[in-house]
């Protein structure tokens, strides 16, 4: 008996130490027009990246097709004005993303466009995904399946939020086609990005981040356990939406239920 005490302990002794597995993909979310979420992000980006993390940067912010603009750009360009003015569309406010951009020239980080365009958010929102998602991405995503019951709650749930509830329901569950294709889309690119980089990180809308139902729902098993969830936020989060929650002081704007509201009459 004190033989095998014996054999026991020093089989715990010798055991390996638990050692968690170093993080792949760092999805880091904003509300689009604030601020101080921007400035707070990039302060963690850097303390990542000044740890030793070499990441892509896979960005909401830059349409699929834009790609080769990109590229040319950041082997062209020494400042994020130049990259902006060669890559970025119109749509965004590029002074927020300046300093970002910089710090990613700064650092030769990749650059690596993760968006569907407005034009084909559109037709998944007339036609579903299947009109901007290949027949091997849909595979590839479980997407011949139906939708999970949870995702498209949450989802039509973000769009009437988003929308003041003042949309039709039928035209909120149209536009889930347009989350659903974005954040597929994302999944790709950052899976993708893995096979020639250590690791990833993702630049997109709190939406996009959610650990819930976001772009990690789509990720393979493996990597999704290996990501971290980082959602900046004006208020509150619900219980599991992100990994990490940062409070960031409200962006002062007009009322966009207001202006939404005058729109519909």
């Amino acid at each position: 008996m004190r033989h095998a005490i014996v054999a026991s302990l020093l089989l715990i002794a010798t055991a390996a130490p638990v050692v968690a597995a170093p993080t792949t993909v760092l999805m880091l979310g904003e509300v689009h027009d604030n601020a101080a979420g921007h400035a707070a992000r990039l302060d963690l980006l850097r303390a990542r990246v000044d740890a030793g993390l070499r990441p892509a940067l896979v960005m909401e912010q830059f349409d699929r097709e834009q790609q080769p603009l990109l590229d040319a750009a950041v082997s062209s360009c020494k400042d994020a004005d130049c990259l902006i003015a060669q890559a970025g569309l119109a749509e965004w406010d590029w002074s927020l993303y300046r300093p970002l951009l910089q710090f990613a020239l700064d650092r030769q980080l990749p650059l690596l466009a993760a968006n569907v365009s407005r034009d084909d958010a559109a037709k998944a929102m007339r036609g579903g995904i299947a009109a901007v998602l290949d027949p091997a991405t849909r595979t590839r995503f479980g997407l011949d399946a139906p939708l999970p019951e949870d995702i498209e709650a949450a989802q039509l749930s973000s769009v009437m939020q988003g929308h003041c509830n003042l949309l039709p329901e039928a035209t909120a569950r149209k536009m889930i086609g347009a989350q659903l294709a974005r954040d597929v889309w994302m999944a790709r690119v950052l899976v993708d990005a893995l096979a020639q980089h250590p690791a990833a990180v993702l630049i997109a809308g709190n939406g996009h981040v959610r650990r819930d139902v976001g772009v990690v729902r789509w990720l393979p098993a493996a990597i999704a356990r290996t990501s971290e969830s980082h959602g900046f936020v004006e208020g509150e989060a619900a219980p599991g939406e992100f990994d990490v929650v940062h409070v960031v002081a409200p962006q002062p704007r007009p009322d966009p239920c207001a202006a939404f509201a005058k729109t519909r009459h």
